[in-house]
């Protein structure tokens, strides 16, 4: 009996010295988010100290810029324009830590991504070095940071004046898409007519790439806008109407049944039963089409648009200005983002009774 009390204390004590240093290594301790606070921003200062001792020894010609703030003219240039930015996401990052530490649900997502940041932060050190300092990599097609910052400086009019015509456009021929891709996926998933005649008119032209169809939209529609949004259009039509269809026939009978007893019409059984059900696919559907529809934007832009984003690449390119190539791609990035973002809160929002039941 002795021997057995003996374990079971022994085996107590190392549970309970487990629990302890999970609870030191856990964000839910102050301490251990404190450090993930510091680790995050540990990789931006190393790049601002690799930029500030590390010598230039590649021949980089640094222009002055002056800003007038306040009627105060300030001289800056595009080095120190990369250190303001590297200084602005230590602010934000280190903010944006000190708010999560009063925001538990904020917490585990923070102390998550702190490695990245970090590492992000190291690599804009290892860019910084190749691309400005040494200039090891390829030049001009691989410029440092501090380059595709200058093109903000020098271009940032234009650079926004083309952000918001790719906006505008992207816009108009994705929300036509979805409007367009979920009305279409409702009939064939719901009538079998529409099923057998529409169908197949979708499976054949939803398989060729919205590009092929550029010469017939530039030939046959107004203005080369109107022609992109066709293209955009036809991009996210065939993705949203197909697995909008396939939502609504996957619907278990039962429901309608209960739907038809409760005394609820063919329109009730529509909008109450076979679209909450198909809504996981549908927002499936706006995802995989919502990066499509982006790539065609582009490449639409950069075949035959007076403006956005693919239309400053193709200008950039012709004169070698591999570093505004680069700012824009970046401006791509960060808008792509930024849409995915808005189409995850609002399928968070329509969908929010799958939390707690579907693993994210």
């Amino acid at each position: 009996m002795d021997v057995e009390v003996a374990i079971k204390t022994a085996r107590q004590k190392r549970s309970d010295i487990k629990n302890i240093d999970n609870s030191i290594y856990n964000y839910k301790n102050t301490k251990y988010m404190l450090l993930k606070i510091l680790f995050t921003i540990s990789g931006f200062v190393a790049a601002i100290l690799v930029n500030i001792l590390f010598p230039q020894k590649a021949d980089v010609e640094f222009k002055t810029y002056t800003l007038n703030l306040l009627n105060l003219k300030i001289g800056f240039n595009m080095n120190s324009a990369y250190i303001v930015v590297l200084i602005a996401l230590i602010l934000i990052y280190g903010t944006s830590g000190i708010i999560s530490l009063f925001q538990k649900d904020r917490r585990k997502l923070y102390a998550k991504n702190a490695a990245f940041r970090f590492f992000l932060g190291i690599a804009l050190a290892i860019w910084d070095i190749g691309g400005t300092k040494l200039q090891i990599f390829a030049q001009p097609f691989f410029p440092g940071p501090a380059q595709i910052i200058e093109a903000y400086i020098a271009d940032g009019s234009y650079i926004v004046q083309n952000t918001l015509y790719s906006i505008r456009l992207y816009a108009a021929g994705f929300s036509c898409g979805v409007l367009l891709g979920v009305g279409t996926g409702i009939l064939i998933g719901w009538f079998p007519k529409v099923y057998y005649w529409v169908f197949p008119v979708l499976k054949i032209t939803g398989v060729v790439p919205a590009v092929a169809w550029m010469p017939f939209a530039l030939t046959l529609l107004p203005t080369s806008f109107s022609a992109a949004v066709f293209l955009i259009v036809i991009c996210a039509w065939f993705q949203i109407a197909f697995l909008t269809a396939q939502g609504i026939q996957s619907t278990p009978k039962q429901s309608y049944e209960a739907a038809r007893v409760l005394g609820g019409g063919q329109i009730n059984q529509i909008i109450h039963v076979a679209i909450p059900h198909a809504m996981p696919d549908i927002f499936t559907g706006i995802g995989s089409a919502n990066a499509m529809a982006f790539t065609t934007l582009v490449m639409s832009e950069m075949l035959g648009q007076p403006g956005g984003l693919g239309y400053y690449i193709n200008q950039s390119k012709v004169w070698s200005a591999y570093y505004k190539v680069l700012a824009a791609i970046v401006i791509m990035a960060v808008l792509f983002s930024f849409i995915n973002f808005l189409i995850g809160l609002i399928r968070k929002r329509v969908l929010r009774w799958q939390q707690g039941v579907v693993k994210v």
